[in-house]
């Protein structure tokens, strides 16, 4: 399957969340990932903008400007993998962490999927309200994680 189709969703305060991949402030994403957060610093640009190729991204926009983001990874048939969600911190507290899982979780190409994934260190509470669960079968699940990968030899 080919990329969606670009899904767009407006509100009454003027938030808008869309995947037009036109319309992606790459560089506020990338250097908010690759500078700010916890999971991806010091990602380099050429395998972060391969990821967007790869993914579904949201993009939240507030007057124009992009003030938050997150890609999903799925086969859009059984499961997908939430990652790279942030909001710009001035933006934060004001509800629009939620508009965004509410877009992701209302996507016409990411229902009926079996399995969604994500790894947090400090959003429980954001994903709880929207099914997350702690893993039913932790025993099951293995992972292959390379922290340093990013890292300069």
């Amino acid at each position: 399957m080919t990329s969606p189709e670009p899904y767009r969703r407006q509100f009454d305060d003027g938030c808008e969340i869309d995947t037009d991949p036109a319309r992606l402030d790459i560089e506020r994403a990338y250097s908010y990932i690759a500078g700010e957060s916890y999971w991806a610093r010091g990602i380099p640009r050429a395998l972060f903008e391969q990821a967007l190729a790869n993914s579904l991204c949201f993009g939240v926009y507030r007057a124009g400007e992009m003030v938050g983001f997150a890609r999903v990874v799925s086969d859009f048939a059984t499961m997908a993998y939430l990652a790279d969600v942030f909001v710009i911190e001035s933006q934060r507290g004001q509800g629009l962490s939620k508009r965004l899982m509410e877009a992701i979780s209302a996507h016409p190409a990411l229902q009926g999927l079996r399995r969604w994934l994500l790894a947090t260190a400090d959003a429980h509470g954001l994903y709880a309200q929207y099914g997350f669960t702690a893993l039913s079968r932790p025993e099951r699940m293995m992972e292959r994680f390379n922290p340093d990968i990013y890292r300069p030899s």
